[in-house]
């Protein structure tokens, strides 16, 4: 015998089912929807966020020659902070301060960088461009202490070139010759050869010059 009988019997039991059941499924199916719309009105939500950012960060860039450059990049990375575009804008920041002969702002731009940004190769950059501006403002140790940072090997040319510099300011010929050769190791570069071969001629300088 089958089931259900007659027609009259399912229509029955499809009743008693919807009458036992109807107001979980219901409820389920509102909040499957309500579910699927929140989902969708966040992710809407995600890339409009994301396309805002992106069009700030278009305007910034287009406005760099402008005097108030700098503030702009300040007021994108207070608004946009928690975005990918924020140590970028911080980059453009540091950047036209520098351009700017303004090189305290620069260090604390690209200080606040590497508080943006997790990413390990914008922390990179972020410490060897902080340690050139220190580098440049005769801040030695701070130089020395950024570079420290750059583990990344890919950098390691850059790197110990700028160690170099920063060894010959100190007066430091031997760390400097040193650097200098790791750097050629890494990536051969006519600039930093010019700056090896030049170390005993510094050295002689500073030995005459000492009386020594």
């Amino acid at each position: 015998m089958e089931q259900f009988a007659t027609e009259e019997q399912q229509v029955e039991a499809i009743k008693k089912f919807w009458k036992d059941n109807g107001s979980a499924i219901v409820i389920g199916a509102v909040l499957g929807l309500g579910g699927l719309w929140s989902w969708r009105y966040y992710n809407d939500t995600q890339v409009a966020a994301k396309e805002t950012a992106s069009a700030q960060y278009q305007t910034l860039v287009t406005s760099l020659s402008e005097d108030n450059a700098i503030e702009n990049a300040k007021a994108f990375i207070t608004a946009q902070g928690t975005t990918g575009y924020a140590p970028l804008a911080g980059f453009i920041a540091a950047q036209t301060a520098v351009e700017k002969g303004d090189f305290v702002t620069a260090v604390t731009q690209l200080q606040q960088v590497s508080t943006l940004t997790t990413d390990p190769i914008l922390l990179t950059v972020a410490n060897l461009r902080l340690a050139r501006v220190q580098f440049a403002t005769l801040d030695y140790s701070a130089a020395l202490a950024s570079l420290a940072k750059v583990q990344n090997t890919a950098y390691t040319a850059e790197k110990e070139a700028l160690r170099g510099d920063i060894l010959v300011a100190q007066g430091d010929f031997a760390q400097a010759q040193n650097a200098y050769t790791a750097s050629i190791a890494a990536k051969e570069d006519r600039s930093v050869q010019i700056r090896l071969d030049n170390i005993p001629a510094l050295m002689d300088s500073a030995a005459n010059s000492t009386g020594n």
